[in-house]
């Protein structure tokens, strides 16, 4: 079994196990954790991790965060200057704004309730840009469900790495690996 196929697996298993309600909003946050070279299978099998949902009796939404920094940079009043020297531009927080307010929008839609599953893809797309924990600090308090965050990097421990290439955050949330012994049927 290959790497993506035993994440996909145990995906499996969580989104099966009881959820409990009365859960604080960091434990209702799902990372599925996964080599950052393995960013275009994940998303490419992202209707399996849909299906089986699906078929664990749980709703599914996604949100995207791939276009968004395009986005961001063709708006941005000072573009032509960030194309010319990047090196220099060090305003990410009105991107880290809009980051959070998306995966907000995304948790609170009218079709997502207590039993759903948010998925958010393209992490990846922001590296250098946003610092995921705190993407997740600032949104755990809006995720009615669970909030499924498909995470390129490692972890190990208790330690997440985004895109194996950042200083390691420790997080409450639940680690998806592609580890076989990782959840115990």
């Amino acid at each position: 079994m290959n790497t993506i196929d035993r994440l996909i697996s145990n995906y499996s298993r969580q989104v099966r196990l009881p959820w409990t309600a009365n859960t604080s909003g960091k434990q209702r946050v799902w990372l599925a954790v996964y080599p950052p070279d393995e960013e275009r299978r994940v998303r490419a099998r992202l209707p399996e991790f849909e299906a089986l949902t699906h078929k664990a009796g749980h709703e599914w939404s996604t949100v995207d965060l791939t276009p968004l920094l395009p986005e961001w940079i063709e708006a941005h009043e000072f573009r032509e200057g960030i194309f010319a020297e990047p090196e220099h531009f060090s305003d990410k927080s009105e991107l880290e704004k809009r980051v959070i307010d998306r995966v907000r929008q995304g948790c609170s839609h009218e079709d997502v309730n207590e039993t759903s599953v948010v998925a958010v893809t393209g992490l990846a797309s922001l590296f250098d840009f946003i610092r995921v924990s705190a993407l997740i600090e600032c949104v755990e308090d809006s995720v009615r469900g669970r909030l499924l965050i498909l995470f390129p990097g490692e972890y190990s421990g208790s330690t997440y790495r985004f895109m194996d290439a950042r200083d390691g955050f420790n997080y409450l949330a639940v680690p998806i690996t592609s580890t076989e012994s990782f959840i115990k049927p």
